[in-house]
């Protein structure tokens, strides 16, 4: 199966959950780690958002944390297919010819993984909010939920880590301090969220 090159073909979130799994175990470039860091991060929005719906009695502002979920989890669907068709570009700047000039080719290619890596940036920046939305649902709402919120915060910490990780490797060659700086910070909140939603539950 080839990665989505034209609009006539159905994005990832028209196709099955098999389909997309067809896709990533494939021999094709993409999606591969970004999206799947952005479906994790999705997947775990969307049982925030079961959770809020289901903890009404108990918050407040339930409906509030469902529609803050709901962008979440639409947000990551979005980055879902940005991070192939990013990445994708990536390819493409590497598969061009080394002559006559070397440094057009260097060139593209560190704009695509520019690119790409802003795209991660941004998935770990949604797993870090969908962390503490979790968090905040597991010690306020329905108790019955705990075990999706702790699943959601876990996911979401997963999510951020990957999205961080792929930032790095992007960037190996001309790292940019200032965004790493600020994914280290992003990545202690979000451990941070996780661990408040685990002790809910007594577990490390």
């Amino acid at each position: 199966m080839k990665l989505s090159d034209s609009a006539s073909e159905p994005s990832y979130l028209e196709s099955s959950l098999g389909s997309f799994f067809g896709l990533v175990s494939s021999d094709e470039p993409a999606p591969a780690g970004g999206s799947v860091a952005a479906a994790a991060a999705g997947l775990a929005a969307a049982l925030c958002v079961k959770a809020a719906l289901l903890s009404t009695r108990q918050m407040s502002d339930a409906l509030d944390i469902v529609a803050a979920g709901e962008l979440l989890r639409d947000r990551a669907g979005v980055l879902c297919q940005a991070d192939a068709d990013v990445y994708r570009l990536v390819i493409e700047a590497m598969r061009l010819p080394r002559e006559p000039d070397a440094r057009d080719r260097r060139r593209a290619i560190t704009v695509a993984l520019r690119r790409a890596s802003d795209v991660a940036a941004e998935i770990a920046e949604i797993a870090a909010d969908v962390a503490d939305v979790a968090a905040r649902i597991a010690e306020s709402g329905n108790p019955n939920l705990l075990g999706d919120v702790v699943t959601a915060a876990l996911l979401a910490e997963a999510s951020a880590r990957s999205a961080a990780a792929l930032v790095r490797i992007n960037l190996e060659g001309e790292p940019d301090v200032e965004l790493i700086a600020a994914l280290s910070e992003l990545l202690e909140k979000t451990a941070q969220s996780s661990a408040r939603a685990r002790r809910v539950l007594l577990i490390d």
